[in-house]
């Protein structure tokens, strides 16, 4: 379901997911709300093939598997994965693993910037994708997306 359906919904431009969090969608640079996300809320920036998403899996209680291992599943379709960086922060005052890598996406280049955190119910997926001559473009943007998460 995207941003209008299943109760989700942006207002004043804040996604409010009916999951129980909120981000802020970037003011500018051409991102556009796809109407046919399979994640809570995917942004795209036509122009430059870049991608922001923002997912949570709500299993009615705390999540059991480490940080590290759900990032690893949240990368599987990338293909001939390079990780450049991986650490463990907080976001929002939870734990988050945050992993940068290279690869190939339905055949193309891309890099990869996502977080995965730890809520007491929810695990959240924030993830920047986009071609690797592009990805610095958007990095602002998405900095500003992951630091206005708020979330239970």
């Amino acid at each position: 379901g995207g941003a209008a359906c299943a109760g989700n919904r942006i207002e004043g431009g804040v996604f409010y997911s009916v999951k129980g969090y909120r981000v802020a969608l970037p003011a500018g640079g051409g991102w556009e709300v796809a109407p046919d996300a399979r994640a809570d809320l995917e942004l795209r920036r036509p122009a430059s093939r870049a991608g922001i998403l923002a997912n949570a899996l709500c299993l009615g209680k705390a999540p059991t598997r480490s940080l590290t291992i759900l990032a690893r599943h949240l990368t599987f379709g990338i293909q001939g994965r390079e990780v450049l960086e991986q650490s463990e922060l907080a976001v929002a005052g939870h734990p988050a693993v945050r992993v940068l890598l290279r690869g190939r996406l339905d055949g193309a280049p891309v890099e990869v910037e996502a977080y995965v955190v730890k809520g007491e119910r929810c695990v959240y997926d924030l993830i920047y994708v986009a071609p690797p001559a592009q990805f610095a473009v958007g990095r602002a943007d998405f900095e500003a997306f992951l630091s206005s998460f708020a979330g239970p």
